[in-house]
C-alpha cells in the first residue's frame, strides 16, 4: 500500500497533484491545507472519499476505487490552540476513512491529520495526536490504522515517540526533512503513526511550490 501525504500550503500546490499521482501511483492521497471547493472529484485513478467542509484550511482523502471500498468517513475536531481560537484556520483537524481492501479481504483505517501550528505547545500537539488516534479507532476497534499528515512537531520527537508507543502505536519519520520555509524550523514535520501495519519506508519527495515536501509512505499489513 502506498500513501502520499501533502500539505498544500493554503492550496498553493494543488496544481501539482495530477503529476504527483501520475509519477508515484499511490493507492491513497491525504491532503492538508486545501481549498475544498477547488478540489476535483478525481485525480488520475483516485476518487475523492471525503473532504472537510467547515475549514478555511481543509483536509481531503482520495482512494483507489478499484482497490478499496469506503465503509465510513469521520471528520474530527480536536482541542484548539490559541491560534485556532483567534484565526480559526481549522475547525476539524482529522479526516479518517474506514476502508475495505478488496484484494486482501481486510478492513483498515486511514486518516489525514493536521496538528496545531508552531505557536502552540508540543504538549497540546501530543494531546491532539493521542485524541485523534483514539477517536479514529472508534471507526473500527482493532483494525489496522495509519494516520499521516503535518504533525508540526519540529523538536523533542523522542518525547512524542515515547507518548505514541505508550498509546500502542508506532511513529515513523521520513528519510529527509519535510519543511523548508524557515531555516530555524527546518525539519521533519510530516510523518506517520500506525498500528497493525509494517511501515517499510517513508520517502520524502522533491520540493514543489508548498513549504512542505510531500511524503510517500509504503506499508503493508502486519
Amino acid at each position: 500500500m502506498k500513501v502520499i501525504s501533502y500539505n498544500l500550503q493554503k492550496h498553493r500546490a494543488a496544481g501539482e497533484l495530477v503529476e504527483l499521482v501520475r509519477a508515484h501511483d499511490p493507492d491513497l492521497l491525504c491532503l492538508q491545507e486545501c481549498d475544498v471547493a477547488g478540489l476535483p472529484e478525481q485525480i488520475g485513478d483516485l476518487a475523492l472519499a471525503e473532504a472537510t467542509q467547515a475549514n478555511r484550511l481543509g483536509l481531503a482523502l482520495y482512494y483507489r476505487a478499484s482497490t478499496y471500498r469506503v465503509l465510513a468517513v469521520k471528520a474530527i475536531e480536536l482541542k484548539k490552540s490559541l491560534h485556532d481560537r483567534i484565526a480559526k484556520p481549522a475547525h476539524e483537524r482529522v479526516l479518517g476513512a474506514r476502508l475495505h481492501d478488496i484484494d486482501e479481504g481486510r478492513e483498515l483505517i486511514v486518516a489525514s491529520f493536521h496538528a496545531a501550528p508552531l505557536t502552540a505547545l508540543n504538549s497540546l500537539r501530543r494531546h491532539q495526536i493521542r485524541a485523534a488516534l483514539t477517536q479514529l479507532s472508534a471507526l473500527g476497534p482493532g483494525l489496522p490504522q495509519l494516520m499521516v499528515g503535518d504533525y508540526n512537531y519540529p523538536v523533542f520527537k523522542e518525547n512524542l515517540g515515547h507518548a505514541i508507543r505508550e498509546h500502542g502505536y508506532a511513529l515513523t519519520l521520513s528519510d529527509d526533512h519535510t519543511y523548508t520555509r524557515y531555516r530555524v524550523f527546518r525539519g521533519h514535520y510530516d510523518f506517520a503513526t500506525s498500528t497493525g501495519f509494517e511501515i517499510e519506508r517513508v520517502t520524502t519527495l522533491p520540493q514543489g511550490s508548498s513549504d512542505h515536501r510531500p511524503i510517500l509512505v509504503t506499508a503493508r499489513f502486519d
